[in-house]
């Protein structure tokens, strides 16, 4: 791909099933996509988080089996 190709590409937004260049999107409408991109950012960071303290909780409660095992 040449430079000019890579200039002459639009972005695109897809939502619902259609496609939107970005840059055609009036000043709100990108804020708003924008705002869903952080917020869907967020969602990712919390998944993780939650899929870590759970990974977490099942070592504490396989030590905890394993030492009343012993017990």
């Amino acid at each position: 791909m040449t430079n000019e190709d890579q200039k002459n590409k639009k972005a695109v937004l897809t939502f619902d099933g259609k496609k939107y260049f970005i840059d055609d999107l009036n000043d709100e409408i990108k804020v708003i996509v924008k705002n869903l991109q952080i917020a869907e950012a967020q969602l990712k960071m919390h998944e993780d988080t939650l899929k870590l303290i759970s990974l977490g909780r099942n070592t504490l409660a396989n030590d905890l089996r394993n030492k009343l095992k012993d017990n």
